[in-house]
């Protein structure tokens, strides 16, 4: 067992320091790394440590895993914590921590690459009994010989990338006579995306749930699931807003795909915090999707319905300690629901927007947590996501969950970029997500960009008017965009409660 006493963050943003406050508590240094574009970022001021890498785009920064590696020789450091996204299902990134002689809080090399590869772990928990989607489970290029596949399987199908995510190189067919064309697209978006041409074909299984369990396994063989996310409010197949527990999942179909979960973890013989995802069909059917071997975005309604932190039983792992509880210790306590705040535009498609914060105010409160990195004034970065912040909210109960995200929501302020929070309330108020009658096809079912338009009154758009146009006569026009763009929001809300 190795004590961890500095950790290099190998990330930035939200996630960033959401690592550095778990490591402060367990009176662990910390180092950041940052490019030109976050010098003054939230997450370099709250290290203890912070050095540069490069210039903004992420392959001249914060993909330099050997500079990363030098940084950590350096200064003493005695592990890295790679967040999500980046470095952290490299696994190349992992092996050369350990010849370095630095622990990668994550998993082994080779359940990165077993689990990234979408046809290996097919083939890897089929033996453990874990349900797939009918398909095939290695990769196939010859076009004849996919189609005769597809028409055996039956369509619609699914061409997917084998080393993809994110809906990169995948494609959804519905007839043999578009096969060809649409194999193609997703044999070259897959190659451009992840330098591998490989695709499997799977059915297309049409409105599912997007299901997702935590994982928390460690190296001496124990693994536990920490219950499940609903994470079925998408869109280009990303996620908006998650939710722990799922409404639909019965006591019974939680610990059948508990289990299921654990087994595609031996399968891998993973150890760290893991997700398994899983496609729920409308028969409550589930099948084996994907593993994603890192801390996911969406954790915080897992850490708020169990008690636990999951940055912390990471690094204990990563010493060499056991799991410190077991699959009976664990309960789920009320019901947590997750916002992601992202700088886009709900009503042209949800098309990402940058700009400067010039309002930027968090709700506070009992049971309302938020994991952001930005502060009022700060640009919107064009180089990386374009996620302002995590809005998650915790109650005794999804229906008052619900309201409490309500009450979060108008309470937050933001202008100056397009941002996510009306819908968001729009969302919260739906009666298909109210009831829990929704699936992966949630927004493109439900909603409409009309839905978010404010519903002034002619004397308030007229006394706004006269106000914005004297100010900008005045020279003050970036204050009167906050000061506008603040009034129509309380006036949306206000509206909003009214129709309700």
């Amino acid at each position: 067992m190795k004590k961890i006493n500095k950790v290099l963050i190998a990330n930035r943003g939200e996630i960033a320091i959401r690592v550095m406050r778990t490591c402060r508590e367990m009176g662990i240094k910390t180092v950041a790394v940052y490019s030109d574009a976050d010098r003054n970022a939230l997450h370099v001021r709250y290290a203890d440590e912070a050095y540069r890498l490069g210039p903004p785009p992420s392959r001249e920064s914060y993909l330099l895993a050997d500079k990363i590696i030098e940084i950590c020789k350096e200064h003493q450091v005695d592990a890295v914590h790679p967040g999500y996204g980046f470095l952290s299902e490299r696994s190349e990134f992992a092996i050369k921590l350990e010849q370095a002689g630095i622990i990668f809080i994550g998993p082994s090399a080779e359940s990165m690459d077993l689990m990234g590869s979408k046809i290996a772990s097919k083939q890897a928990v089929e033996k453990f009994g874990v349900p797939l989607v009918p398909g095939i489970k290695e990769a196939i290029t010859d076009v004849e010989a996919a189609k005769v596949v597809a028409e055996k399987i039956g369509f619609p199908i699914l061409i997917k990338a084998s080393a993809g995510g994110g809906g990169k190189g995948m494609r959804i067919v519905n007839s043999v006579d578009e096969f060809e064309s649409q194999m193609s697209m997703a044999q070259s978006e897959a190659l451009s995306a992840f330098g591998d041409d490989a695709v499997f074909i799977e059915k297309y299984v049409a409105a599912p749930r997007h299901i997702e369990i935590q994982l928390m396994a460690d190296n001496h063989g124990n693994v536990v699931y920490l219950f499940e996310r609903d994470c079925s409010i998408q869109r280009r197949h990303q996620k908006l807003v998650e939710e722990a527990p799922s409404k639909v999942l019965t006591p019974e179909l939680r610990k059948q795909m508990g289990e299921a979960a654990v087994n595609v973890a031996k399968a891998a013989k993973y150890s760290g915090a893991g997700t398994v995802e899983f496609l729920l069909d409308e028969k409550l059917n589930f099948y084996f999707l994907e593993m994603n071997t890192r801390l996911q975005v969406e954790h915080p309604v897992t850490e708020l319905i169990t008690g636990l932190d999951l940055v912390k039983e990471q690094i204990r792992v990563a010493e060499g300690h056991t799991l410190s509880f077991t699959q009976d210790d664990l309960k789920i306590n009320g019901h947590a629901l997750e916002l992601r705040i992202c700088a886009e535009d709900p009503t042209n498609n949800f098309l990402p927007d940058i700009g400067k914060l010039t309002t930027y105010r968090v709700p506070q409160g009992p049971g309302i947590r938020v994991d952001d990195c930005m502060e009022e004034g700060m640009e919107i970065p064009i180089h990386y996501d374009n996620m302002i912040a995590k809005l998650v909210v915790w109650s005794d109960t999804r229906d008052n969950a619900i309201e409490k995200m309500k009450r979060a929501i108008t309470e937050y302020r933001i202008s100056g970029v397009a941002n996510t929070l009306q819908f968001g309330y729009w969302v919260m108020e739906n009666e298909h997500f109210i009831n829990g009658d929704f699936d992966t096809k949630f927004i493109d079912n439900y909603f409409k960009p009309e839905y978010l338009s404010t519903h002034f009154d002619s004397n308030l758009e007229e006394a706004l008017g006269i106000v914005s146009t004297y100010i900008f006569a005045n020279k003050k026009s970036e204050t009167a965009t906050a000061s506008n763009s603040e009034q129509q929001d309380t006036e949306w809300y206000r509206k909003r409660r009214q129709l309700r």
